[in-house]
């Protein structure tokens, strides 16, 4: 019903020599310009990082499964390739209590480094 009063508007004569589809478009190019800084941008950056990190993934890291499962990585093992770059369909071992886990790569939801937590109190010197 939308497209046909769009170009129902868009056959009427224009008025005073404008033309009505004009502004229409350029509110379309704003809608998408909006969503795409918004939205679409934000979440591409977001995802490259989160590969970014399973790609840099080592032993030690602690990590947390799509299924909620945390873990410290144990193995790594690379899936049948060149072997220079990690995939992710490549085998984690990851060790979460008293048990030993295979999962993908591709299957970890969040990486946290073996490192200090960021919200750890920082030790004090006096």
């Amino acid at each position: 019903m939308t497209t046909l009063f769009a170009f129902a508007l868009a056959a009427q004569a224009p008025a005073g020599g404008r033309s009505t589809l004009l502004p229409f478009a350029f509110q379309l190019v704003a809608i998408f310009a909006i969503f795409y800084f918004v939205m679409i941008r934000p979440q591409q950056k977001q995802r490259k990082q989160h590969e970014d990190r399973l790609r840099n993934l080592k032993r030690g890291d602690e990590v947390v499964t799509a299924g909620g499962i945390v873990g410290k990585v144990v193995y790594i093992a690379e899936a049948k390739g060149d072997g220079k770059t990690a995939t992710m369909d490549d085998r984690i071992t990851i060790k979460s209590d008293e048990s030993r886990l295979v999962v993908e790569r591709g299957r970890i939801a969040k990486v946290l480094t073996a490192a200090e937590p960021a919200n750890a109190p920082a030790p004090v010197s006096k």
